[in-house]
């Protein structure tokens, strides 16, 4: 049984785009939720690693973390 860590090849970021709208929805979405970890919120990983960024993405890609776009709607 062989467990994939989450890295910069897995996922990949193409599979991590369909979370999101857009790549740049994904890079704004990770770096807030980054600097959230950063101060002291809990992490919703179930094994968090010692980078903020890599448990951003994880909480992302599982669907952990949600988020609301403000202004105008994505066509």
């Amino acid at each position: 049984m062989s467990i994939l860590i989450p890295s910069m090849v897995n996922p990949s970021t193409d599979d991590m785009v369909k979370r999101t709208q857009s790549r740049y929805t994904l890079v704004i979405l990770a770096s807030k939720r980054a600097r959230q970890l950063l101060a002291g919120e809990k992490c919703h990983v179930e094994n968090p690693s010692n980078k903020f960024v890599t448990d951003a993405m994880e909480e992302i890609y599982e669907g952990k973390i949600t988020y609301e776009m403000n202004g105008e709607s994505p066509s």
